[in-house]
């Protein structure tokens, strides 16, 4: 007979959640789960974005505000166009003591995990509150748990004040890591014809002084290291993803854009590199009839949790040794922490393995994880 945690996967990974498309039934799947388990159960889908819902579970007592504990995992996978798989990347799949398939490691099979062990729980003997919270769209920006902090700011309600966020970390437990910030920079300047450029003002050559200026910032933000100890890159890494200008090569352009990404270091204010470049590009001399505008157009926060909470206590027994260090990737803690919630990142897998084609989770981590979430929640919520 199949494992029960085998089987809730293989369901989970048979729902393309890819981040561009609906995810609605997989929500559903799981808010069944829930309420079969035994939690109140609701499904709260973004008003902006149709098909993508998060799930909201709970079960406990309600007059207990920040004891117990959050559990908290994505519902959305990466693309795999482009990818070259072995296997259906949308049908588990076993090869040796592995089940690949999309998601596997990032993350439904801790989900699948969460689902199978609590279903071996008698939740209505909860001496604290055990609150589940499934998202949407993590991985193009953490969007669901930033619905979900707007959701308890308009409507505020009593929650654990710790979570668990099974990422794929190897059974590693990381308490911090950097954010993600895009922010676009427009310059407009005025199209002629090429044949009499000084008619026109090329936003090109104005985009030219953005980007020294960048580059500057970026040199810059290389020289201010702190958290050495966790982090590969102790300093906040700033790229210029994506630039589009120009639409004839015999017009002088008169838009010019381009897309930047920066990662703030734990602790750091998510705005402060907006604002050095925004500083600095008013002090830079721009091309004449060239202007510019800047706007952020997502924010991810970083995530920083102290050392010694209760549930690294709990997790401690489970993980692979080492002290409790930095993921290089953001998670929805960075969100979840502007509601009072402290987060630690824990889970089967491995991210290493997590976007790339074939990816796996070893059926043994799967089945450690049942057992480790039966473990913790017993101690921190019975």
């Amino acid at each position: 007979m199949t494992a029960p945690e085998r089987q809730t996967l293989e369901r989970m990974v048979g729902f393309p959640t890819v981040s561009n498309r609906p995810m609605r039934e997989l929500a559903a799947y799981t808010a069944e789960r829930a309420e079969a388990a035994g939690f109140r159960v609701q499904l709260h889908e973004d008003p902006d974005r149709p098909g993508k819902c998060n799930v909201l579970a709970y079960a406990g007592p309600e007059d207990a505000p920040g004891e117990g504990l959050m559990l908290s995992g994505h519902l959305d996978v990466v693309p795999v166009e482009g990818q070259t798989w072995t296997s259906d990347p949308f049908v588990l799949t076993q090869r040796e003591d592995r089940l690949l398939g999309r998601g596997s490691s990032d993350m439904k099979g801790f989900i699948a995990a969460a689902i199978t062990g609590l279903d071996g729980l008698d939740l209505s003997k909860l001496q604290a509150p055990l609150v589940l919270a499934w998202t949407h769209d993590e991985e193009v920006g953490c969007v669901g748990s930033a619905r979900i902090v707007e959701l308890f700011k308009q409507e505020p309600a009593p929650l654990p004040k710790e979570c668990w966020i099974g990422e794929p970390t190897d059974f590693r437990i990381l308490r911090m890591h950097p954010g993600h910030v895009a922010i676009e920079v427009v310059v407009r300047g005025a199209s002629a014809h090429s044949s009499k450029p000084d008619l026109g003002a090329s936003a090109i050559k104005g985009m030219q002084r953005v980007l020294t200026a960048l580059e500057v910032l970026e040199a810059e933000l290389a020289t201010e290291r702190r958290l050495e100890k966790y982090l590969d890159r102790p300093y906040v890494t700033l790229n210029a993803g994506m630039i589009q200008g120009g639409s004839a090569v015999n017009m002088v352009p008169d838009a010019c854009t381009v897309l930047i990404g920066y990662r703030p270091l734990p602790g750091d204010p998510p705005d402060d590199v907006e604002r050095r470049l925004r500083e600095r590009l008013m002090n830079t001399k721009m091309p004449s009839g060239c202007t510019w505008t800047l706007r952020q157009v997502r924010a991810t926060p970083a995530m920083l949790t102290k050392e010694g909470m209760p549930l690294q206590g709990l997790l401690t027994p489970h993980c692979c040794g080492g002290e409790p260090a930095a993921a290089s990737f953001a998670t929805d803690g960075g969100n979840l922490a502007d509601l009072g919630i402290s987060s630690l990142i824990f889970g089967p897998g491995s991210i290493d393995v997590a976007h790339a084609p074939d990816e796996y989770i070893e059926i043994q981590a799967l089945q450690r994880a049942v057992g480790m979430v039966q473990d913790v929640v017993r101690a921190r919520c019975f």
